[in-house]
């Protein structure tokens, strides 16, 4: 398949543009930053891009058959708006190309409420005070995305670890899995092209979860 992945050169984004180019896929590998990222491969093409920028995001969507978003931004008090606003230009791009599937990563911490499952640390301080305009933004995306006309899956991962590989992991609709609060990068990564196969979670959002 041809492939765009936005969020390429985060800690995650690496991880799932050399599985995708493992599996054989032409990937496009959407970033700010080209000459800092760490892959030079056949099938692989590294774009300097911003999704902030339209005119970038429709030149990497463009002739593609998937999208795989995992943009993200670290915590801050200022106003955080990467993901609604670079999501509706991704939504915008693939609409007027005709693409159709849209893999995209939330966060399990988008539940507007309380779980005690997310831990007192990450629910009571975490989230509405370091994360606070970040988990604001988050729901905008998940809502943009959900009103749209696309095959979209919205995975929503707990708090982000690293595995040297896939282990043993599980998903269910909702914020959380089940005393899931960790989730390996790996699983991640591994959840994200599967649904480049299979309609099973289409037009569902899926909270993912480790257990070691």
């Amino acid at each position: 398949m041809n492939i765009v992945i936005f969020g390429a050169n985060g800690p995650t984004g690496q991880i799932l543009t050399k599985q995708a180019l493992a599996a054989e896929h032409t990937v496009v590998a959407v970033t700010r930053h080209p000459e800092a990222f760490p892959l030079q491969k056949v099938h692989l093409h590294v774009m300097r891009g911003d999704v902030f920028d339209l005119a970038s995001v429709e030149q990497a969507v463009a002739g593609q058959d998937a999208v795989l978003s995992i943009i993200g931004v670290p915590y801050s008090r200022k106003p955080i708006a990467v993901y609604s606003q670079g999501t509706s230009n991704i939504l915008q791009a693939m609409n007027h190309h005709g693409v159709r599937r849209l893999v995209c990563v939330s966060s399990g911490g988008t539940n507007p409420h309380y779980d005690s499952q997310e831990g007192f640390i990450f629910g009571r301080i975490i989230k509405p005070i370091f994360g606070r305009t970040a988990y604001a933004d988050m729901p905008r995306m998940e809502t943009l995305v959900m009103n749209g006309n696309l095959d979209w899956t919205i995975v929503r991962p707990a708090r982000l670890f690293d595995t040297p590989t896939v282990t043993h992991y599980q998903v269910a609709q909702g914020y959380i899995v089940s005393g899931g609060r960790k989730t390996s990068r790996a699983d991640l990564v591994d959840f994200m092209f599967q649904q480049l196969t299979t309609n099973e979670y289409v037009h569902k959002a899926e909270a993912i979860g480790t257990f070691l």
